[in-house]
């Protein structure tokens, strides 16, 4: 998710060699007794929010590809896991709802100095911050649309490929999916790098910087495959959005089938 991956960054002042992940003034949150809540917030951002943004993008989206059936065969699998309800509720939403407004807390108590300190780890960290809301933004939406208006996507999967269309068909909000895709692929994949750093994972100068490129090249994988599933939702004629027609019916028939 995405969502705001990092609760701190490195510690700069006047003086200091650039560097990635240098320029960052001290935070003045989590002194003493947040030291759990901040490590939480930095766990959480790995697991399971940003797992949950893998399987999002890598798998579940990635079925489009290959077709309206597929992605209803996924939307179906997903729906009929034991205790859904119960899976998505602690392992997605309450998760993302801690990591995003801790993270929103942390960047209002932190200070970073991209005017004074332009260097790379000050950009890198503040785009993290943004990327961070417009992500969470994005995901706000996105549940809201998907999961509580119109069709129920649990109950008539195969409505799912047309009702994603609906909406990536009208350019702006085809233009918001990209901006949230890019928003959440970052602020994960630089995420990733700021976790290693920060639980002492990866340690060294060097060693930072290789993992650094390792995590921007996850960073456009992630983006290009998003990218690519969006592209087959627009590619494909209008699919139909509402249960009850011939073509969702043969769907969903297929659907219940091969999930037997």
């Amino acid at each position: 998710m995405a969502s705001v991956a990092s609760s701190s960054a490195p510690v700069v002042t006047k003086g200091v060699a650039k560097g990635a992940g240098h320029g960052v003034a001290p935070l003045r949150a989590g002194q003493g007794t947040s030291f759990l809540l901040r490590r939480l917030h930095s766990l959480s951002g790995i697991v399971p929010v940003g797992a949950f943004l893998f399987e999002h993008i890598l798998i579940s989206n990635s079925t489009a590809i290959t077709g309206p059936d597929a992605y209803a065969r996924q939307v179906s699998f997903l729906a009929n896991l034991p205790l859904v309800f119960f899976l998505e509720l602690f392992g997605i939403w309450l998760p993302i709802l801690f990591h995003a407004l801790y993270g929103f807390y942390i960047w209002y108590r932190g200070d970073g100095n991209t005017i004074e300190y332009p260097w790379s780890g000050n950009w890198m960290y503040t785009a993290q911050r943004w990327t961070g809301g417009i992500a969470f933004a994005y995901i706000v939406w996105h549940t809201w649309t998907m999961r509580f208006t119109g069709v129920d996507l649990h109950a008539y999967p195969n409505a799912s490929f047309g009702k994603v269309q609906a909406e990536v068909f009208q350019t702006p909000l085809f233009l918001f999916y990209v901006a949230g895709l890019i928003a959440a692929s970052w602020h994960f994949a630089y995420g990733i790098w700021l976790f290693s750093a920060k639980w002492g994972i990866v340690s060294g100068e060097k060693a930072r910087k290789r993992f650094l490129v390792v995590c921007l090249a996850f960073f456009f994988v992630l983006t290009g495959a998003g990218l690519a599933s969006l592209t087959s939702f627009r590619s494909r004629p209008q699919q139909p959005t509402e249960p009850g027609t011939a073509a969702t019916q043969s769907t969903q028939a297929t659907t219940n089938t091969e999930g037997r």
